[in-house]
C-alpha cells in the first residue's frame, strides 16, 4: 500500500469510474454550449475579501469553510468555494461587460473546496459544472437557465428531481421583510452565533437545518407576503414561462440558498433519493454582487449544478450511462518486427480517429488477449512473422470470435468502414 492517501474529505477520480463523470460534465453542459453560452476558467484560488464580499461574511462558508492562507508576499488569498464570484471578476476585469452584447453569457466546470464534515454526498473536494448570464434583467433569462439545467438532468435519465422555486425580493421590498423577520427572530431562543447571524444576515436563520430551530421558526414571516408588485410581476412571468417550457416546479416560500448574494428568482434541484445531501444544484438571481466586489451595477443570474451528487442520483435511480468504449482495436504483435509493424499501424488507427491501443512490453499470445478482452475493444489485430511476410494482420471479432486477414495497406480503410 502506497505511503500516502488522500485527504480526508477528498477523492480520487479513476477508470472506469471516471468515465461516468466525464459524460456528466458533458451532459450538463451541452445544452449551455448549444445555447450561447462560451466557456470561462478561472484560478483555483482568489483573493479572500472577494468571497468575504460576496458570498457574504455571514455566511458558513465564509466563516468556517473556506481554506484561506497567506502567501510568502503576504497575500491572503483562499481557495474557490464557489464559482460565480471567481466568474464574475474574471468577466469585469476582462470588461466583457463592455464588448456591447448583454447579457454575457458563461459557463464552467471545475473543483471547489469547503471544509466540511465529509459525509456521502458532501465533500472537501468536489466538482461542479455552472452557468453565469451577466448583464441583463430578464424573467425569460432566469427561465432560460431552468430550463437548460432541466434539460441536462433529463437527458442523463434522471427523472425523480424536483425543482424549488422562490423569490428573495429587491433592494426596495426586502429591506421591509427584513425588518419583520428580525422582530420575529430576536423573541426566539437561539444560541449567541444564531442571534449574531439575525443581525447580519436574518435570512441566513431560515436556512438553519437543525429540527430545534426549524421549530421555532413556524409562523415566521413569509417573504412572498412582503414582495413589491415590481418583485411579484416578474416572480410571476418566471413561473408562466416554465409552465408553458413544460417545466415542472414547485414554490417553496422558505427557499434562502446559502449565500447572501441572491436576489429575486432563487431556485434548487433536489433529489429525494439522497437523503440529508438532496441538493444536486442550485442558484438564482445576484443583481448587486457586481457592486458588491467593485463593479458597475451589472444585474445578473445563474446555477451551479453539482457533478457528484448527479452520479449519486443517477446511483439511485439506477441509471447506468451508456458510454462509448475507450477501446475500438486491440493490437497484438507476435515478435519484435510485428511489434514494430502494428504499432505502426495503431498510430495510422488513431490519427484517423479511430480509438486504438496496444499491447504493451512483448507479453505472448495469451497474455496479450486478456489484455485486448478487459480493454473492451471490438475487434484485435493480431501479426506474427508468418503475416507479416504475406503483408497481412489478422482481424478478429471479438463479439463472434470470427477472425480473417486483412492487408496491411487496407487495414485502417476496413476498420473505419466495420465501426461506421
Amino acid at each position: 500500500m502506497s505511503t500516502f492517501q488522500a485527504p480526508k474529505g477528498t477523492y480520487d477520480l479513476i477508470p472506469p469510474d471516471s468515465a461516468t463523470y466525464l459524460a456528466v460534465r458533458d451532459a450538463i453542459s451541452e445544452p449551455l454550449r448549444n445555447s450561447g453560452y462560451g466557456y470561462v476558467e478561472t484560478p483555483g484560488f482568489e483573493n479572500v475579501e472577494l468571497f468575504a464580499r460576496g458570498v457574504g461574511e455571514s455566511t458558513d462558508i465564509v466563516t468556517k469553510e473556506m481554506y484561506a492562507f497567506e502567501t510568502k508576499g503576504g497575500d491572503r488569498l483562499a481557495l474557490r468555494p464557489e464559482g460565480t464570484a471567481s466568474v464574475l471578476r474574471a468577466a469585469l476585469e476582462a470588461n466583457l461587460h463592455k464588448a456591447g452584447n448583454l447579457p454575457v453569457k458563461l459557463w464552467y466546470s471545475g473543483s471547489y473546496y469547503r471544509y466540511e464534515r465529509p459525509q456521502k454526498g458532501r465533500y472537501r473536494h468536489f466538482s461542479q459544472v455552472g452557468a453565469e448570464a451577466i448583464g441583463a434583467e430578464d424573467p425569460v433569462l432566469d427561465a432560460e437557465l431552468i430550463i437548460l439545467a432541466d434539460q441536462a438532468y433529463r437527458s442523463l435519465g434522471l427523472r425523480n428531481f424536483r425543482i424549488l422555486l422562490n423569490s428573495l425580493g429587491d433592494k426596495e421590498c426586502r429591506p421591509v421583510y427584513r425588518d419583520a423577520l428580525q422582530t420575529f427572530l430576536r423573541a426566539l431562543d437561539l444560541d449567541d452565533e444564531t442571534r449574531r447571524r439575525i443581525e447580519i444576515n436574518p435570512l441566513r436563520v431560515l436556512d438553519d437545518k437543525r429540527a430545534d430551530v426549524q421549530k421555532q421558526l413556524v409562523g415566521a414571516p413569509a417573504l412572498r407576503d412582503y414582495l413589491c408588485d415590481a418583485c411579484k410581476a416578474y416572480h410571476e412571468e418566471v413561473r408562466e414561462l416554465l409552465t408553458a417550457a413544460g417545466v415542472v416546479y414547485e414554490d417553496d416560500p422558505k427557499l434562502v440558498r446559502g449565500l447572501d448574494y441572491y436576489t429575486r428568482t432563487t431556485f434548487e434541484f433536489v433529489h429525494d433519493g439522497l437523503g440529508s445531501q438532496s441538493a444536486v444544484g442550485g442558484g438564482g438571481r445576484y443583481d448587486g454582487l457586481s457592486e458588491m466586489i467593485g463593479g458597475p451595477a451589472l444585474p445578473s443570474v445563474g446555477w451551479a449544478l453539482g457533478v457528484d451528487r448527479t452520479v449519486l442520483a443517477l446511483e439511485a435511480e439506477g441509471v447506468t450511462l451508456e458510454l462509448p468504449a475507450t477501446t475500438s482495436v486491440f493490437a497484438v504483435p507476435l515478435g519484435e518486427e510485428a511489434r514494430r509493424t502494428l504499432f505502426s499501424v495503431v498510430t495510422g488507427l488513431r490519427r484517423a480517429g479511430i480509438a486504438a491501443d496496444f499491447a504493451f512490453g512483448g507479453r505472448g499470445l495469451k497474455s496479450a488477449m486478456k489484455s485486448a478482452n478487459r480493454s473492451g475493444a471490438r475487434y484485435t489485430l493480431v501479426a506474427g512473422e508468418r503475416d507479416l511476410a504475406e503483408g497481412v494482420v489478422q482481424l478478429k471479432d471479438m463479439d463472434s470470435g470470427e477472425q480473417h486477414p486483412v492487408p496491411l495497406a487496407s487495414v485502417t480503410d476496413e476498420l473505419r468502414a466495420l465501426l461506421g
